[in-house]
Formats: C-alpha cells, structure tokens, sequence
C-alpha cells in the first residue's frame, strides 16, 4: 500500500474505525473499500466549510463589519434572515435537481465555489465601499454565499449517505467541527491581542474564507462517490409541492421538523443574549473576539463528543440539546436578574454553554435526518425539512420583532420554552441508534 494512503488509513482507524467485521452495514462494498480516503475527504473539505463559516459569521464578524463601514442598522438587520433564510428556502425547489445528477459530490463542490465567490464580493465591498453602498453590496454577496449553501445542504447528506457508513457520519462531522473550531480559535485570539487592528484582521479572515471553500470544493470532488439513482429529476414549483406528500405519509418526519422547528431557539437565542448584555452596560462584550472565542471553544470542546454520541443515538442527543439549551438561556436571565449581564465573564459564559447545545442540535438533527431516511429519499427529506425550517426561521423573526417590545429577557424566556419543547417532542421520535 503507498504510503500516503497507508497514512489515510491509520488516520481513519484512529478517528472512527471500531470493528472491522461492523465496517459496512448501508453502503455498496465498493464505497466500503474507499471509506478511509473518503472519511478523512469529508473531515478536510467539511471542517473547511466550517471553518469559513467561522471566519465569516453574520452574527459576529459581519454586523461588526457592517457597522464599521457604516451601513444603515436596517441593512444590519437583514444579515441573519437571508444568511438563514436564504440557505435553506430554496432547497425544496432545487432537490429534485439534484437528484437528476448521478455523482451529487459536484453538486456540493461547485456550491464551495458559490460560497468563496460570495465571500470575495463580502471583501470587495468592505475594500472599495462605505455606507449603504457597502451595506448594499455585502448583503448581495451574502445572498450569494446563502444559495450556494442551499445547494450544498441538499447535496451532502445524500453524498455522505452514499460514501460514509451508518455509525461513521455523526464522527466525521464532528472531527471536522473539532478542526475547524481550532481554526476559528486562533482567529479570535489574534482579535483580542491585536484589537487595534481589529478592521485588517477581519478583512483577512474574509480573503481565507474565500480561498478555504475554494479549497473544500477542490478536496470534496476528489470523493470516490458510485453513481446513485437519478430518477425524479423534474424541477419547479409542480415537483416541489408534490414532495410535501411526504409529510403527510411520514409521522416521524412531520415530528421531526417539529422538534427542530423548536431547537431553532438555540440560534436564534444569541442575539437577545448580546442586547441583554448591552442593556446592562456590558462594554465588556464590545470585543468581537470574546463573542467569537466563547462560541469557537463550545464548537471545539463539543463537537466530536457530539458527534459520537450521535452515532450512538441522535434522538437522545436531540433531547439532551434542548434542554441543555434551555438551561442556558435560564442561566442567562439568572446572572440578568442578579445584575451581572455586565461583567466579563457572565454573557460569554452564558453564550459558551448556549453554543455547546447549539453544536449538538446540528450533528443531532443531522444525523437523524441521514439515518432515517432511504438512500432514495435522502435529498428530497433534507429539502423539505430544511424549506419548512426555513420559513420557521422567518416566522421566528417576525416574532422576535414583536417579543423585543416585551424586552430581551422575556423573549429569551420563549426561546428557552422552546427548546424545552423540542426535547419533549424529540422524546417522542423512533429510536435510531445502534451504539
């Protein structure tokens, strides 16, 4: 064997390899003999997508950009519904494209593209513009980056299905989120140490979010990927409305989306958290890099133990994350009641332990969502879940607007209601697991 994929292998038996005679379970056993080099092709080309992620947040990096340049507040405030949004509304419309394509692999390659062209235009509008004509421009390239997303999203879990074992997906996920947080990590550090050049900083982790889903769409198409069933490939509106069928026919679908739909919370969580602060004074919280640092370290302490406990049993991880999340957010409104939202270590402590549960509602759902559904019906289940999220997320906004009359602490207070729920509808979802 050549070195370098002897190298591969011992890699992959290190990470996630438990019992040779366990090795294939739902995969052909031609992706089986490639799993290693597929394996650690998913760590590097997913941890760079995280990576990128990281290093361009809408929630952090971007609102501070925005407000640096010295974008309207009311473009600042569209940054997470069409980062959010946009990345999975179109899903229920493009997944029977998809599905005409036999090697799903250059679907989400190509989607890397997308995403480190919608960067580069994120950089070009911070590098030449200011005001709302800079605002305007990275909201464009921010809607680039979102629907390339979407055809990513819709593309990997059937690629993953296809290439991965079942029992191997939720480690490979989270060896990647571990690698990647490491990453965004350092990003933060050079933030707080280097504050004065705090504008330079950012815009060249933008040039290296760009150039990392460059990178992850050049490693992603070198996956050993079999031709799959192509069948269904009709497009539009007729095709998208005949898929809803599904959650009609399939109770544990419909229950599903209902518990994500609830452990959305988790995301939508952090920004009340931050007003929260802010409301009590926090200048402690005007770094960007302890806002970052405090979510990058709950994604690398959390992720591959979040991981494994996935492959062991998503549906319990969905549970344990809502009301992990939950209990944050209870957390969250003590230190408000007690008058320490302020100082500098209560709201990232808080949003240290919402970022963990968050990072588990990702793998969990994730996997759940692969391990349930058929080869066949992969892509148009994770279309359909991520379109009607989408639109919950929108709906959550609008709420948001009018709970914010309210104040932030009672909107946190629904959120941390919602993710209660969502682990008791989870409770309710079949058992999976095989660990």
């Amino acid at each position: 064997m050549p070195e370098p994929r002897r190298a591969v292998t011992l890699a992959y038996e290190a990470l996630a390899a438990e019992d040779a005679g366990r090795m294939c379970r739902d995969i052909p056993e031609s992706a089986c003999h490639a799993q290693p080099q597929n394996f650690i092709r998913h760590a590097t080309a997913l941890g760079l997508n995280k990576a990128a992620d990281g290093l361009a947040d809408p929630k952090l990096v971007l609102s501070w950009l925005m407000t640096h340049l010295g974008a309207p507040s009311a473009m600042i405030g569209f940054l997470v519904p069409i980062r959010e949004a946009g990345a999975l509304l179109p899903q229920l419309f493009i997944a029977a494209r998809i599905r005409a394509m036999a090697r799903r692999k250059w679907a989400w390659a190509g989607a890397a593209l997308g995403q480190g062209i919608g960067a580069a235009i994120i950089l070009a509008a911070a590098l030449m513009l200011g005001g709302a004509a800079a605002g305007a421009v990275i909201l464009l390239g921010l809607a680039v980056l979102a629907l390339s997303r979407a055809v990513a999203s819709v593309a990997y879990k059937d690629v993953l299905g296809k290439t991965v074992d079942k029992g191997q997906r939720g480690t490979v996920t989270g060896v990647a989120g571990t690698w990647s947080a490491m990453l965004v990590i350092g990003f933060a550090l050079t933030l707080i140490l280097f504050s004065e050049a705090r504008a330079g900083i950012v815009l060249g982790a933008l040039a290296l979010a760009a150039l990392a889903w460059v990178l992850a769409g050049v490693v992603f198409a070198g996956l050993a990927e079999e031709p799959g069933a192509s069948g269904g490939g009709a497009n539009g509106w007729r095709a998208a409305i005949a898929n809803l069928h599904y959650l009609r026919e399939d109770r544990q679908l419909a229950r599903f989306i209902l518990a994500r739909g609830l452990l959305t919370s988790t995301a939508l969580a952090p920004p009340w958290l931050v007003v929260l602060a802010a409301g009590e004074g926090g200048a402690a919280l005007e770094g960007l890099g302890a806002l970052v640092l405090a979510s990058s370290l709950a994604a690398l302490l959390s992720s591959y133990i979040w991981g494994r406990l996935a492959d062991r049993s998503s549906r319990r991880v969905l549970i344990w994350t809502g009301i992990a999340g939950a209990a944050s957010m209870v957390v969250t409104l003590a230190f408000a009641g007690l008058g320490l939202a302020g100082t500098i270590w209560a709201m990232p402590l808080a949003l240290f332990g919402l970022m963990v549960a968050h990072q588990g509602v990702r793998l969990g759902r994730s996997t759940y969502l692969v391990d349930m559904a058929t080869q066949d019906r992969r892509a148009v289940y994770t279309a359909i879940s991520n379109t009607v999220i989408g639109v919950i997320l929108l709906a959550s906004g609008l709420f948001g607007a009018l709970a914010s009359m309210f104040g932030a602490a009672v909107t946190l207070a629904v959120f941390a209601v919602m993710a209660a729920g969502g682990a008791i509808v989870a409770h309710g979802l079949k058992e999976l697991g095989h660990g």
